[in-house]
C-alpha cells in the first residue's frame, strides 16, 4: 500500500519512483501531475530534480519548456548541464525541427492547452522514445469541450498517456495515484495524518467523491470543517518561496 506523502519532497520522490515503474513496464507516454495550487511556479525546480532520474542518458535527455522564455530562464538558472534544454516550438520553428537522432528521452515541463498540439506532435515524432509530461496544465483539455475536435483529441492523444503519479489534496482528503497502484482516496483524520478509504481502477470523479465523503459530516453551518493539513502547508511554502 502507498504511503501518503505529507511533504512536497516526499511527493516528488514518489513521483520519480512511479515514473520509473511505468518506464520499466514499457509505457512511453507518462504523466506526472501534482494538482496543487501554485505548483506550476515551482515547475522548473521540480524538473531539475526529475532530471537526476535520467543521469545515465547523459546528453540523450532533452528537457522541453512551453516557450523560448521559459527555456532561456532554465538555461540561465541551471548553468552547465549534461542534458539538453529546448522549447516546444512555434509556427516558424516546429517541434519536429527540435528533435535530434541522438535524443533518447524527453521531459516536457508544465505544458498547457496552448501547447497541446505541439505536445502531441512531439509524442508522435518521438516514436518509441519515452516522453515524460511533468506537471501538465491540461485538466481543462481533458474534461472540457463537447465538439468533435475535442473528443478526437481525447481519444487520439490524451487517452494514450499513462498517469504514473497524481496527487490532488483538497479540504479533508486527497486523491493519490502511485503507479502501479490504483487510484486511491485518502481522508485526513487529523493534521498531517491520512487514512486510505477507497481504491478505484479509474480516477474518482467529483460525484463519486461526494458519495465517499459522507455529507452528514457537515457542521451546523452547513459547511465542511476546515483543516490546516497538507494543502494549507504547501500554500504557505509556495508563498514563502515566491517572496
Amino acid at each position: 500500500m502507498s504511503e501518503f506523502p505529507t511533504t512536497l519532497d516526499r511527493a516528488i520522490a514518489q513521483a520519480k519512483e512511479a515514473t520509473q515503474n511505468a518506464l520499466n513496464d514499457g509505457f512511453g507516454r507518462i504523466q506526472v501531475d501534482l494538482a496543487i495550487p501554485e505548483i506550476a511556479l515551482q515547475a522548473q525546480a521540480i524538473a531539475l530534480q526529475f532530471t537526476t532520474l535520467f543521469e545515465s542518458y547523459g546528453s540523450g535527455l532533452k528537457v522541453f519548456f512551453p516557450d523560448t522564455g521559459a527555456a532561456a530562464l532554465a538555461r540561465r538558472d541551471w548553468e552547465e548541464t549534461n542534458f539538453k534544454i529546448g522549447d516546444l516550438g512555434s509556427s516558424r520553428k516546429p517541434i519536429e525541427t527540435k528533435i535530434a537522432e541522438d535524443d533518447r528521452i524527453f521531459i516536457v515541463v508544465s505544458p498547457s492547452s496552448v501547447e497541446v498540439n505541439q505536445l502531441e506532435k512531439l509524442c508522435n515524432f518521438a516514436e518509441d522514445r519515452p516522453v515524460i509530461i511533468l506537471i501538465p496544465q491540461l485538466e481543462s483539455v481533458a474534461t472540457v469541450g463537447i465538439g468533435y475536435a475535442a473528443r478526437q483529441l481525447r481519444e487520439r492523444f490524451l487517452s494514450t498517456i499513462q498517469t504514473a503519479y497524481y496527487l490532488k489534496p483538497f479540504e479533508g482528503g486527497a486523491i493519490l495515484r502511485f503507479y502501479p497502484s490504483q487510484w486511491q482516496v485518502w481522508q485526513e483524520t487529523q493534521e498531517d495524518e491520512y487514512k486510505i478509504i477507497g481504491e478505484y481502477p479509474q480516477k474518482p470523479t467529483g460525484e463519486l467523491l461526494e458519495q465517499i465523503f459522507n455529507p452528514t459530516a457537515e457542521t451546523s453551518s452547513g459547511k465542511m470543517p476546515k483543516k490546516a493539513g497538507f494543502l494549507s502547508n504547501l500554500q504557505q511554502i509556495f508563498r514563502a518561496l515566491n517572496q
